[in-house]
């Protein structure tokens, strides 16, 4: 299938949501129908029931807002479990810095403002 049907059952279902309208493989194909693309058809039914077990508000709210990742906990070699007598301290990481351009030198080098 094309993404261009992907996105046509997923703008369906979005429709359906938004005008409080359950959502059923019926509704979604004919949406997709009147859109004057052509899908597979068993997609409509996939898209209803993914959507009947999840909150489209939930997807909708929560676009773009990957939650961080569990912290890998790093252990540090045991000296005397080692054997070495001593272990070296590792230097702490070194933040990057970040090259800030003044609003200026941005506007300058295409020869013009927003405001000229």
């Amino acid at each position: 299938m094309s993404t261009a049907g992907e996105a046509a059952c997923s703008y369906a279902a979005l429709i359906l949501y938004d005008d409080g309208i359950p959502i059923t493989a019926e509704k979604i194909a004919t949406l997709v129908k009147a859109a004057n693309v052509s899908v597979e058809s068993y997609w409509p039914s996939l898209f209803a029931k993914l959507f009947e077990k999840c909150n489209i508000g939930d997807f909708v709210t929560n676009v773009g807002s990957a939650g961080a990742g569990a912290p890998v906990a790093v252990a540090a070699p045991d000296a005397a479990a080692a054997g070495g007598g001593f272990a070296a301290a590792a230097p702490p990481p070194a933040e990057e810095k970040k090259k800030e351009e003044s609003e200026e030198s941005s506007d300058g080098d295409m020869g013009f403002g927003l405001f000229d």
